[in-house]
């Protein structure tokens, strides 16, 4: 047996190499540079070692490996700033070199001369499927836990180690056009039924299997390297092809409306690729890798989706020195949708939950909220019968505050109403074990008003949901004026135990995601009442990278919300704080009309029964004089919604409401699917810059009114050229500043 730092070879009897990956003090394997370094050593090794006929790569861990490590993502855009620096007329070529090293040492493998078979257990993801892909033989177990993908255009980049050159010469090109331009993940099954897996196997067979593959006669050639390969479907120049392509860029535009140039960039490699020898397909690819790498899109996407996401999943903002909370018992105070939700998640993660209503009736009708999404996950084969009854034994349904004497957290759902949380505070409080911390689910009241009702207001803390619960992967942590660092290492390791994103933020009306939300829904509100058609406000806003209108948004979170929340903004803070055309129009919609959203089936849209799909209401143009859509700039409109969102956010930065620029950017994108490929809305402002950003909005301001004036923290960056992530630095003071 050979050992490397993070490889074992051992090879058997009939001379098959097993060459298994586990890397030290990582719970995933994932490629770094050392990686890279003795993969390529145990190629030379496997290659000059005659005894050895051929090679199975497995994982020593559960699941086979995510992909590239951050660090070496973080490097190549390091090494490519400093070069531009240091030798700027060479710093492309130079990246180019660098991003070619992965795609070199997977082709030096493909055509080693002796058979590889990779044996996938588990997720295998990125460059590990591309690695995979290059092996000769490739064996997957049927386990639920595998993944197969090529997720990297969701962070703003593309396969690029040879993924968009295999995978469209293995399966047909729509099918790999589908699967690498949306980064969905394929079970075992499906990839195999693609042709991207040769044989799916009991988990307990899958090195044999594979081995069998290497003493069965596999060749040590691929496919493409042979005379007379043919792409499936036979290529670029077939009648089925010209269907295909023509189509094609005018779907992914429909898709994602030219946002996101890692998408093209497949489209691009995949038509050029197919036409050309699979050596040129690869510098092609390599070329096309390498300049979009250059794009802001791509810096943003992948710090914010890819780095700060798993930096703040991680704990980034938890204190230090305080021990990891271990929760054996979590309670939930309030059975309704949201309460009911909140005990489903956590119960999911294995913490049992103790659900507490007003009456034993109520928290049982809780518990069946939980019933039913567990139904549909055994129905789309999520979980076992089991599993499902296992989840629902660890939901506890009362009606007795006394039965959350033994939790470490209670988070409180109850109806939006000062009186009626201050009441559930106090009975909870009475009942609490000394050192057990308070969170409260509100959506619309500060925390530091309700901690007010509170003995302890050092265990009070917000923990802010976004529903649906089970799917919204942000919560929201609020840390009201007197919470305390224990209550907030406790919220943060409650979010990570159910395997959510949290950010945390200072208290203030709305938090954060609401008051950017809000400001996305009101400008649509000017656009109506400036005579603008209803369908262009809506297809502007998913245009500019909203995964819905604001409309649509406003008749999900129901406009009788919004009703209820401009009105408590004019009791709190007088009649100037809102538009009063804004109120008028709501209070149309929702005194006048009843038409409060989707939930009573009449809103901006209408609801008809299913299969017919929701639409917007003819009647909503007849509110306001019509501008002709020929008068009206598409381009203005979708600026109007970018620039008000993100100029919210950068209020929330100089109040000291959010004071870490990932959290912004994270909590944009996780919260209400700010446009992805902008990086979230603070990288919107660094990625044009703040003077670009300034004169935008004081343009915006003389055509469309005072909400578009830039604050003084703005005007101030753009004098001194500073970003966001410059002047407030989340890594300052830290080694990864360094």
């Amino acid at each position: 047996m050979t050992t490397y730092i993070n490889f074992t070879v051992e090879t058997d009897a009939d001379g098959i190499a097993l060459v298994t990956w586990d890397m030290p003090g990582k719970s995933m394997n994932v490629f770094t540079s050392d990686v890279m370094e003795e993969l390529d050593a145990i190629i030379d090794q496997t290659v000059a070692d005659s005894a050895v006929k051929g090679v199975v790569v497995t994982s020593g861990k559960s699941t086979f490996s995510g992909g590239a490590d951050l660090s070496m993502i973080k490097s190549m855009f390091t090494f490519f700033n400093e070069e531009k620096v240091r030798d700027p007329d060479n710093a492309a070529r130079k990246l180019f070199d660098l991003v070619g090293r992965m795609t070199g040492l997977f082709r030096k493998l493909e055509t080693s001369g002796k058979p590889w078979v990779s044996a996938i257990n588990g997720t295998c993801m990125g460059g590990a499927l591309e690695m995979s892909l290059a092996c000769h033989g490739r064996v997957a177990s049927n386990a639920k836990s595998v993944k197969i993908a090529l997720p990297e255009v969701k962070v703003g980049i593309f396969p690029g180690a040879g993924g968009t050159q295999r995978v469209s010469r293995l399966a047909d090109a729509q099918s790999a056009l589908q699967m690498m331009t949306t980064g969905q993940s394929l079970t075992a099954a499906r990839a195999k039924a693609m042709n991207l897996v040769h044989q799916v196997v009991e988990p307990d067979q899958l090195i044999p299997a594979a081995k069998q593959m290497i003493k069965d006669g596999l060749k040590a050639v691929a496919p493409w390297d042979e005379r007379g390969f043919k792409a499936p479907g036979g290529g670029i120049w077939t009648p089925a092809s010209a269907q295909l392509w023509p189509a094609a860029p005018a779907i992914l535009r429909r898709e994602t409306a030219g946002n996101y140039p890692g998408a093209l960039a497949i489209l691009k490699c995949v038509y050029e690729g197919l036409q050309v020898p699979f050596d040129t397909a690869l510098k092609i690819e390599q070329r096309y890798f390498t300049e979009v790498l250059q794009t802001t899109e791509a810096f943003s996407m992948i710090r914010s989706l890819f780095i700060s996401m798993q930096e703040l999943g991680k704990g980034a903002r938890r204190p230090a020195g305080i021990p990891k909370t271990e929760f054996r018992k979590v309670g939930v105070v309030g059975a309704g949708f949201m309460g009911a939700s909140i005990a489903y998640v956590t119960a999911a993660a294995g913490i049992p939950v103790t659900l507490v209503d007003r009456d034993i009736e109520a928290a049982t009708k809780g518990k069946s909220v939980s019933e039913g999404l567990v139904k549909d996950s055994i129905s789309k084969g999520r979980l076992t019968q089991d599993e499902g009854a296992a989840l629902l034994s660890r939901i506890t349904p009362s009606a007795e505050y006394t039965d959350l004497k033994d939790v470490s957290l209670v988070i409180e759902a109850v109806f939006e109403d000062r009186d009626v949380k201050k009441a559930v505070i106090e009975a909870v409080e009475a009942v609490l074990p000394e050192g057990a911390i308070f969170a409260s689910n509100t959506s619309t009241l500060p925390i530091s008003g309700l901690a007010k009702n509170s003995r302890r207001p050092a265990d009070f803390i917000g923990v802010h949901f976004f529903s649906p619960v089970e799917k919204m992967m942000l919560t929201e942590v609020i840390l009201g004026k007197e919470t305390g660092d224990t209550a907030l290492a406790v919220a943060l390791d409650y979010v990570a135990a159910i395997r959510k994103t949290p950010i945390v933020v200072n208290d203030t009306r709305g938090f954060f995601v609401n008051r950017c939300v809000f400001r996305y829904i009101h400008e649509a509100y000017d656009m109506l009442i400036e005579g603008v058609p209803a369908a262009m406000i809506e297809n502007a806003a998913k245009m500019a990278g909203m995964p819905v209108g604001p409309l649509s948004l406003n008749d999900e979170v129901a406009i009788d919300l919004s009703q209820k929340i401009l009105k408590a903004t004019v009791a709190d803070l007088g009649e100037a704080a809102v538009d009063p055309k804004h109120l008028a129009l709501i209070n149309r919609m929702v005194d006048d009309l009843d038409r409060r959203g989707r939930k009573n089936g009449r809103g901006f849209y209408d609801y008809p029964a299913k299969p017919a799909k929701k639409s917007l209401w003819p009647e909503l143009k007849t509110f306001y004089p019509q501008k002709k859509a020929d008068d009206i700039d598409v381009a203005v409109l979708k600026q109007r919604f970018l620039v008000t969102i993100a100029l919210e956010a950068a209020r929330t930065i100089e109040e000291g409401i959010v004071t870490d620029p990932r959290e912004a950017d994270v909590g944009s994108i996780l919260g209400f699917g700010f446009a992805p490929y902008t990086g979230g809305v603070l990288s919107y402002i660094d990625g044009m810059g703040a003077k670009t950003f300034v004169a935008l909005c004081d343009k915006l301001a003389s055509s469309y009114g005072k909400h578009f004036e830039p604050t003084a923290l703005l005007r101030d960056m753009a004098a001194k050229a500073e970003t966001f992530y410059g002047r407030f630095d989340p890594y300052a003071g830290t080694k990864e500043a360094a």
